[in-house]
């Protein structure tokens, strides 16, 4: 994996780790799913305005893009719903690329080195161990970890429908763009036929977070599009959950979540897969 991917996929993994405190630590989550999910939309104009047209043969991968994204929304607020930032986020990114490294290797054949393989491993490892913090009622969170680990079936399945498709369309920020902007339709539909008031609400108290999150989601994901035309899918995927680092750090210093071992050793071993990682291949 070259510098400028390695810096790129950091990069986003730190703005994606931002827009999920964002949604996590609101009261109202729905508003802020929604708000963060419905600023993608200036920006995806302007990606689209100054991209080409996506290719036809991108086209199925780009419309199953966006039925994967909007799952991965649901069931990623449901289990914001019940659980903490600190818990939900590393399982259901931790056991993505775990899932799209086994995908990759065993139906695409992708050729993955021995070190590669073992940093993949080493960052889910260190993610899901995450599965084993307690609530603050001391009990584990079973429900929270189980909608957190649907969410990364979605994550992990999003990540090769959006890397496939990005390569044949032939520019992945207009791609990405017209993922987003149907995105952003989608939910505001969703959210006029099921909480017409969480949508008229957007405007107004979720303007901040549309605003920050929003474009902290678009740059985010654009990012790791561009490096799914660059490095192998798996790579950039497990690469992007060391967003679980920011994350920690975002749940204890301003959402107060509790810190304790595990997440503490949880942190330092994907931090060690991230920079194998970075090393596997010269």
């Amino acid at each position: 994996m070259s510098g400028w991917v390695f810096i790129a996929v950091i990069a986003a993994a730190g703005l994606h780790a931002l827009w999920n405190a964002l949604v996590k630590g609101g009261a109202d989550k729905a508003l802020n799913m929604g708000a963060v999910v419905i600023g993608h939309l200036p920006l995806a104009l302007v990606a689209i305005s100054i991209s080409p047209l996506p290719t036809f043969e991108s086209l199925p991968y780009l419309f199953a893009g966006l039925a994967l994204h909007f799952g991965y929304q649901w069931f990623l607020l449901r289990a914001y719903q019940l659980g903490d930032l600190t818990q939900v986020y590393p399982i259901a990114r931790g056991s993505a690329p775990l899932m799209v490294a086994l995908f990759s290797v065993l139906v695409l054949g992708v050729h993955l080195q021995g070190m590669e393989l073992l940093a993949v491993a080493i960052i889910g490892a260190g993610i899901i161990s995450l599965a084993l913090v307690r609530h603050a009622d001391g009990l584990r969170n079973g429900n929270a970890a189980v909608l957190a680990l649907i969410t990364g079936l979605f994550i992990a399945t999003y990540s090769l429908v959006d890397g496939l498709g990005a390569r044949l369309s032939g520019n992945s920020l207009g791609y990405f763009g017209w993922i987003a902007a149907g995105n952003a339709v989608i939910m505001a539909l969703y959210l006029g036929f099921t909480a017409p008031q969480t949508l008229r609400a957007v405007p107004r108290k979720g303007l901040p977070v549309s605003l920050i999150g929003g474009s902290a989601s678009f740059v985010a994901y654009a990012l790791v599009t561009w490096a799914f035309t660059q490095a192998p899918i798996a790579l950039v995927t497990a690469l992007r959950e060391t967003s679980i680092i920011f994350a920690l750090l975002i749940g204890v210093l301003f959402l107060k979540e509790r810190l304790n071992l595990i997440k503490v050793v949880s942190t330092m071993t994907t931090l060690l897969g991230a920079v194998l990682l970075r090393f596997a291949r010269s």
